[in-house]
Formats: structure tokens, C-alpha cells, sequence
């Protein structure tokens, strides 16, 4: 895993783009990549060292972060990285299984002829960081597979949420491929391919029924760090 150094290295090489984004962008990759492990203390002072930069655009770029409850103030006024919240997973779960599941129907129900080269592009990338077992870029790929599948579905409200909860999940996602060695089985990206032929097919049914089932591989393996499994069973 890299080392908030090894980030801070590559600040200069941000040319565009406001302070606040600046600082905005980088902690919350850091915090939702486990750079920055929860609870970890962010410093004003050490960040306005760090980014070359005054307090003022530190303040409103943690004001952001906090706003996606990444980051929390204590009583004592200390900042830190927000803890992850184990005891609202099953809600979390509850619906992120959902989402795969509308997204992908409404994918194979909607979707126009761009809308596919979108999402084969984004499987490629996807499977390319598999094979290069870079978990970070496994990570925002996948996110960015499953987003342009719920683009596809032409229905604003759910890619909003969607893109929410993969955001959301980034950091138990970390913590589980950590677990193994930062490896991800092929079967993710065969699963992938099957999504993208049930939405090629427009075939609604099947479609739904690989989003649950791909769905519930990735909860299954993040309960294996976490305990119970109490999540409800929603109809569609």
C-alpha cells in the first residue's frame, strides 16, 4: 500500500484545479484508499506544510470531506479520519445489493449502442488491473464499470446513489483485498463479461440475476471480516 510520502511526492505534478480541490481530491482518495486509516489525526498545520498552501482552502477542503462524513471533530476539537461504520452494514448492503441489481435490469432495458463501448471499455481497464493485482486500480475501475452500466439505465436518481455507495464501499473493499494479498479472482471479471452479454441481449431477467449474484460475492466476502448477516430480503 503507498505511503502518504509517497503521495505527497506526486502533489507538484497537480497543475490544475483550485487549492481547496487540490487538497479536497488527494485526502479523500487517501482516506477512501486507506492511505489515511480511520482514525488517523488530520492537522491543519502539517496539511497546510504538506500542500504549500494556507490554512483557508485546508479548512474548506476538510469542511467537504466532513460534509461525506469522512472525516469527523471531536468535542476536544481534534479532526480525525471517520471510523468504519461495521454496525450500519447491513443496511449498506442492503442497498448496494439493490443497485446492482435496477442498474444492471435497467441497463439491458435502455441502453444505446454507445452506452455498450462505454462499458467494454471500462471492463477492459477493469481486467487489465486485475491482471496487474494493482487493488487500487481494481477498485476505481470497478466503480467505474458499474457506473457506466447504471448510466445505461437512464435514471439519474439511481446513478446518484450507486456512485454513493461504490464510493462508500471503497474502503471495506480495501480492507478485504488487503486480506488477500492485494489478488482478485478471475471469476470477477468473467462475471463482468456475462452482465455485459445479458445487457447486450437486452435480456431484463438474466441481467438482474447476474447483478444480484455478483452482488452478493462481494458481500460475502466483506462479511468474512465482519459478523452477521442480517439483511433484508427486497423483491423487485
Amino acid at each position: 500500500m503507498k505511503s502518504a510520502k509517497t503521495i505527497t511526492s506526486a502533489v507538484p505534478e497537480r497543475k490544475r484545479g483550485s487549492g481547496v480541490k487540490l487538497v479536497y481530491d488527494l485526502l479523500r482518495d487517501e482516506i477512501l484508499d486507506l492511505v489515511l486509516p480511520p482514525g488517523s489525526p488530520i492537522d491543519e498545520v502539517q496539511l497546510a506544510e504538506r500542500f504549500e498552501m494556507s490554512r483557508t482552502p485546508i479548512r474548506e477542503a476538510l469542511v467537504r470531506l466532513a460534509g461525506e462524513g469522512l472525516i469527523v471533530t471531536l468535542p476536544n476539537r481534534s479532526t480525525m479520519v471517520a471510523n468504519l461504520d461495521f454496525l450500519n452494514l447491513s443496511p449498506f448492503f442492503d442497498a448496494l445489493m439493490l443497485m446492482y441489481r435496477v442498474t444492471t435490469q435497467l441497463a439491458a432495458q435502455n441502453h444505446r449502442p454507445e452506452d455498450l463501448e462505454t462499458i467494454r471499455a471500462r471492463q477492459e481497464e477493469f481486467a487489465a488491473a486485475v491482471k496487474a493485482q494493482d487493488a487500487l486500480a481494481m477498485i476505481a475501475t470497478n466503480a467505474a464499470f458499474h457506473a457506466a452500466i447504471a448510466e445505461a439505465g437512464r435514471n439519474p436518481y439511481f446513478n446518484s446513489l450507486f456512485s454513493r455507495l461504490l464510493d462508500e464501499g471503497r474502503r471495506f473493499l480495501r480492507l478485504y483485498y488487503q486480506s488477500y494479498d492485494d489478488r482478485l479472482p478471475q471469476q470477477f471479471v468473467d462475471e463482468h463479461e456475462d452482465m455485459i452479454a445479458a445487457i447486450a441481449a437486452r435480456d431484463m431477467a438474466a441481467a438482474e440475476r447476474l447483478g444480484r449474484a455478483h452482488a452478493e460475492q462481494i458481500i460475502q466476502q466483506i462479511q468474512k471480516l465482519t459478523v452477521g448477516d442480517k439483511r433484508l430480503e427486497i423483491g423487485l
